[in-house]
C-alpha cells in the first residue's frame, strides 16, 4: 500500500505524512486530535451497544455487566502487556506488570501515554499504550528480549505508538466513506495475528513480495455495528531509520458486500485524488493520504 499526499484545500487540516515514525508522528497525532475525556462525544443511547473490551480482546462488560473468566484475562495483544485482574471502575488491568524483569540492569519508565484512538464503550475515553517497562516485560515473557537493548525501549515504544496512531488514521480515512449521524468511529477491540498471512499478504508473497512482520485485525464500532479491518505491517530494510521504513496496509475485511463496495469506492477516490479531482462517489475533495 502506497501513501499519497497532496496539498489540502484552504481551511482543511494539514494531512499527516504517512508512516511518519518516532516522536514526530506521535506528537503530530496527539496535537491534532481532541483527547479531552471530560465529556463523552457519543450519545448515551448509542454508547456501549457492543460492550467494552479490554486490551486482551476480551469482552469485559456489556449492558448486562458481564465479566470475563480468569482464562480469558490471560490473553494478550498489542496495546497491553502482562496484567492481572481488571479494575471494575475502568475495565483496565488493576495491576499491570510494571516490575523490573529478572536480570534487568537499567531502570525503565513506567509512564503510560494515552493514545488518540477513541475507545468504544467508554465515556469519551481513549486506549492507553504500554509503558517501556511493560513493553520490555512482554518481550522477556515471549523470549524476544535477547537482542533488545534496555536503553532502546523508549524509542521502541515511541515507534510502537506512532505505528498505532498511523494505523488508526488510515482506518479513520476509510470510515470517511460512511456518514455518521451520531458519534464517531471508535476502536472496539483488536487482535494480533502475527502467524497468519492475510489473503493480500499471501498473494504478495507468492509474487515475490516481502512478508509482513505482523498482522492485526481491528474491529471498529460504526454507530453500533462491528466492522473489521485487516492490517499488514511491513518493514523496508533499505529505508531503515527513515520515515518510510514501515508500510502499513489497511483495508476493510471482505466480510460483507458493503466492505467490497468500500474498496471499490476507495480505489476510485484514490484515482481521482491523483488527478486532483473530487471523488464522484463520496463527494470528498481531491485530497487523500492513504491507498487501499
Amino acid at each position: 500500500m502506497g501513501a499519497k499526499t497532496s496539498k489540502p484545500a484552504d481551511g482543511e487540516n494539514d494531512v499527516i505524512p504517512p508512516c511518519e515514525g518516532g516522536r514526530a508522528a506521535y506528537e503530530r497525532a496527539r496535537s491534532s486530535e481532541n483527547t479531552d475525556t471530560s465529556t463523552c462525544p457519543v450519545p448515551e443511547e448509542y454508547r456501549g451497544n457492543l460492550g467494552t473490551y479490554n486490551v486482551y480482546n476480551t469482552k469485559v462488560s456489556d449492558r448486562a455487566g458481564s465479566a470475563p473468566s480468569k482464562a480469558q484475562e490471560k490473553k494478550s495483544s498489542w496495546f497491553g502487556f502482562g496484567a492481572s485482574a481488571l479494575d471494575p471502575r475502568n475495565n483496565m488491568p488493576s495491576e499491570p506488570n510494571q516490575r523490573r524483569a529478572p536480570g534487568q540492569r537499567e531502570k525503565l519508565s513506567v509512564n503510560r501515554e494515552p493514545s488518540t484512538i477513541p475507545k468504544s464503550g467508554s465515556d469519551g475515553g481513549v486506549w492507553t499504550y504500554p509503558s517501556p517497562q511493560m513493553f520490555y516485560n512482554a518481550l522477556v515473557r515471549k523470549n524476544k528480549a535477547d537482542d533488545v537493548e534496555e536503553s532502546d525501549m523508549e524509542s521502541v515504544v515511541m515507534v510502537h505508538n506512532a505505528m498505532n496512531e498511523d494505523t488508526w488514521r488510515r482506518v479513520a480515512q476509510w470510515e470517511k466513506l460512511h456518514e455518521y449521524t451520531k458519534g464517531r468511529p471508535m476502536l472496539l477491540r483488536f487482535r494480533g495475528r502475527p502467524d497468519e498471512l492475510s489473503p493480500l499478504a499471501l498473494a504478495r508473497l507468492m509474487f515475490g513480495g516481502a512478508r509482513p512482520f505482523d498482522r492485526h485485525d481491528w474491529y471498529v464500532d460504526r454507530e453500533g455495528r462491528e466492522v473489521r479491518y485487516v492490517i499488514d505491517y511491513y518493514f523496508n530494510e533499505e529505508k531503515a531509520g527513515t520515515s518510510e521504513q514501515f508500510d502499513v496496509v489497511v483495508r476493510p475485511a471482505l466480510d460483507t458486500p458493503e466492505a467490497l463496495l468500500d474498496r471499490v469506492k476507495m480505489s476510485i477516490y484514490v484515482a481521482c485524488a491523483r488527478l486532483g479531482l473530487p471523488c464522484p462517489i463520496s463527494g470528498h475533495g481531491g485530497t487523500i493520504d492513504v491507498d487501499p
